[in-house]
């Protein structure tokens, strides 16, 4: 199979549109877990959905490393700036000043040109709509962008392997043990160990966005794609089945297993990536293909949209809960994503504007 088409890879199109897909699954899997009795038939129903697409952000951050990290390509300091930090920057302040506009007037509250100032500075100072958290993650990720291509280019596979160790080392499993077992006796020492160590490197995302590039640069062999699915299908199986154990034993819900920086989450995004790369792929024939280019160029407007009809959604008083979970979450999930699309592709053809907004 060709690898791309315009200049796109196919299979990254692919696992971007279903990432966007993923993303709304999990809010509203995410938004009334709380509102049902842990254990029950709906809250086993929402934990299933939310468990298995939390392998959406990594995926999200893994896709940014595959192109933004691509050594092959040229990147200047001043057009990571002025176009790619830039075109975050101008997202943060139009969508936060949308997402307040519209929140205060969901509220009863009156539009304001003084209140969309303030709602844009807001934006600026870190307070906005909660999914917006990630245009401030990305733009972290650009700013050392330049340190991680140089790594890139020069870093052998031996030096990655050792570079994942250290980051699952000390971004994934041992920020999750001391959740999970913060009585053990062991783990004072342990914890003391880790602090002192400081190892900052390999914290955050940047394991995430390295191995997007990995990924894609490197070939697997079948053996290591093979286990990468086993270690993936336990991963899924653990954020599941152990959230339900954790959460009956505390009587609420406990999230440890859903972070994006556990072990298990980060073995299932990795899985994701891998299947999508080997196994499912695009068609060759051309028109599916550049549909599918299509549809994703605005998944990231998709992204930014979506939480615009999950508000509409609450304001008609429609929730996963309205008829069977079960069938309400991927009956909503595919409603909000195609509204998100229509709106992020409409807006990507407004001249000039249009592609620094999705």
């Amino acid at each position: 199979m060709a690898e791309k088409i315009n200049g796109r890879v196919a299979y990254a199109d692919l696992l971007r549109v279903f990432a966007s897909l993923a993303v709304i699954v999990c809010h509203l899997a995410s938004r009334q877990i709380s509102a049902v009795a842990v254990g029950s038939p709906n809250w086993q129903i929402f934990n299933l959905y939310n468990g298995l697409v939390r392998w959406c952000v990594p995926v999200f951050v893994m896709l940014s490393g595959m192109f933004m990290l691509d050594t092959k390509k040229s990147l200047p300091i001043t057009k990571l700036l002025f176009h790619n930090c830039l075109r975050i920057l101008i997202c943060l302040m139009f969508w936060g000043g949308v997402y307040a506009v519209v929140e205060y007037c969901a509220a009863g509250g009156t539009f304001t040109w003084a209140g969309l100032g303030r709602a844009i500075l807001n934006a600026l100072r870190g307070d906005t709509r909660y999914h917006l958290w990630f245009l401030y993650m990305i733009l972290g990720l650009y700013l050392v962008t330049p340190i991680l291509r140089a790594f890139c280019r020069g870093a052998g596979r031996s030096d990655f392997h050792w570079f994942f160790l250290i980051t699952f080392l000390f971004a994934l499993a041992l920020p999750t043990a001391f959740k999970l077992w913060p009585q053990a006796e062991f783990m004072p020492v342990l914890r003391l160990w880790y602090e002192r160590l400081d190892i900052q490197l390999v914290m955050g995302y940047v394991g995430y966005y390295v191995a997007g590039w990995y990924l894609r640069e490197y070939t697997l062999s079948r053996l290591s794609e093979a286990l990468i699915y086993v270690f993936g299908i336990i991963g899924a199986t653990v954020t599941v089945w152990g959230t339900s154990v954790l959460s009956h034993s505390a009587g609420r819900l406990v999230e440890t297993l859903y972070s994006f920086f556990s072990p298990n989450v980060a073995a299932f995004s990795t899985a994701i990536v891998v299947l999508f790369r080997y196994v499912l792929g695009v068609s060759e024939e051309r028109s599916r293909r550049q549909r599918l280019g299509g549809v994703a160029r605005v998944a990231f407007g998709v992204y930014l949209v979506h939480d615009l009809f999950l508000t509409l959604l609450d304001l008609l008083g429609i929730t996963v809960l309205s008829f069977a979970p079960v069938a309400s979450i991927p009956l909503l999930s595919m409603v909000v994503f195609l509204c998100s699309f229509a709106v992020a592709w409409i807006i990507s053809w407004l001249p000039f504007v249009g592609r620094w907004l999705t």
